[in-house]
């Protein structure tokens, strides 16, 4: 996986604040949850995949009921960009000056308590590339769909404290991006035979 996130590498300039990075537009909550994602598109390639709009729903709304968030209440922001975008983002934030398939910008955190009347947290903001995106599904043999689904899994598990800097991290995280996936469909992206497949 070769996403990055606030996290990890240098970091010239401060994790963004919300809204920052892109103009959003709300979408609702996610049916049955307190969970509202805000959703740009701003790749029209983006806008083939067939019910764009709950695909990215049902991706994050999976990926914080793995990780035992399935009742979180807070916003997540996501931009469906391009390299050009994704790339000043990197280099503006993290001090990259590449593209990379997702990048995740964790906030507030989720699990803590929510104070009544108060808006819910934000979670934090996912943007991806496009190219980059497609470039990779088709390396490695998989639809569109279910690249984009694993990237907006992944992401999301970032935004709520996983990470894979250490060995023994990742082998937590890609068992909980195993098992969610799963849970949609998706088969294994980290299975042998698909990496070996998709070398051939």
């Amino acid at each position: 996986m070769s996403d990055d996130h606030s996290s990890g590498g240098p970091q010239p300039s401060p994790t963004p604040q919300p809204g920052e990075l892109f103009t959003l537009a709300p979408v609702g909550p996610t049916e049955g949850t307190d969970l509202e994602i805000d959703l740009a598109v701003d790749h029209p390639d983006w806008t083939e995949i067939t019910d764009l709009e709950a695909l990215v729903h049902r991706s994050i709304a999976a990926a914080l009921t793995g990780a035992g968030l399935g009742d979180a209440a807070g916003t997540i922001a996501v931009c469906l960009s391009d390299d050009a975008r994704v790339r000043d983002v990197n280099r503006a934030w993290r001090g990259q000056d590449k593209p990379t398939n997702v990048l995740s910008f964790p906030s507030d955190d989720p699990r803590l308590p929510r104070l009544t009347g108060a808006p819910p947290p934000h979670i934090g903001d996912l943007i991806l590339a496009f190219e980059t995106t497609d470039r990779e599904a088709r390396r490695d043999g998989k639809s569109l769909v279910a690249h984009l689904t694993h990237l907006l899994v992944h992401g999301t598990l970032h935004l709520v404290g996983f990470d894979h800097e250490v060995d023994a991290e990742a082998e937590v995280m890609e068992g909980l991006e195993r098992h969610v996936l799963a849970s949609l469909g998706i088969a294994d992206p980290y299975h042998e035979d698909a990496v070996l497949e998709a070398a051939q």
